[in-house]
């Protein structure tokens, strides 16, 4: 029997019923109807402090990160994803600061595993205001992640975003919910 998939959401918004959370529950809701399971972790209200660039993590025999602080707890959650979820809104024409500083803190990810970041499987969430993902800043920040993520070997399998200023105004796009709910069942491996 194949083990089941497992699916990590890395919630980004100080909302958690926001519009990129919803859209990254759409995305789980497709994956666990393909049989995965999913963990989530609202990053905010988290204690992950900022990378300070001191490189102590890249340094032969690390044994990682050595801030200590709840980055430990979600290296060990990343680890065991097989995929992982991404989400955060537009903030200032790019990603949340939640997520910014979580993903400077995975400079230190490749400690705790070799080739830590090949082949995980992506998918990306966000939100943003205005009508244009250009000039609202969503195609910067969706170019990071496809600079990091490309740089270290993982995969982003699919991309879902929309325009939606006020708190739940993102259900109103369905077939926004529809390809978010089909990337879901993507990132698991299930062809749709």
């Amino acid at each position: 029997m194949e083990k089941k998939k497992k699916v990590l959401v890395i919630m980004g918004s100080p909302r958690k019923k926001g519009n990129s959370a919803i859209l990254a529950q759409k995305i789980a809701r497709g994956a666990k109807s393909a049989g995965a399971t999913v963990e989530t972790l609202y990053l905010h209200g988290m204690n992950i402090e900022f990378c300070t660039s001191c490189f102590k993590c890249q340094k032969h025999g690390s044994k990682g990160c050595v801030i200590h602080d709840d980055m430990q707890q979600i290296y060990q959650a990343m680890l065991e994803a097989d995929a992982w979820i991404i989400a955060s809104p537009v903030y200032w024409f790019s990603m949340s600061a939640q997520i910014k500083a979580w993903m400077d803190r995975c400079l230190a990810f490749t400690t705790y595993a070799k080739d830590s970041f090949v082949g995980k499987r992506i998918a990306i969430a966000m939100s943003y205001g205005g009508d244009d993902p250009f000039d609202s800043g969503c195609v910067n920040a969706l170019r990071t992640f496809q600079d990091a993520y490309g740089y270290v070997g993982a995969k982003i399998v699919g991309m879902v975003y929309g325009s939606a200023m006020k708190a739940g105004e993102i259900r109103l796009k369905e077939s926004l919910m529809q390809s978010a709910e089909d990337l879901g069942k993507k990132l698991v491996g299930e062809e749709v």
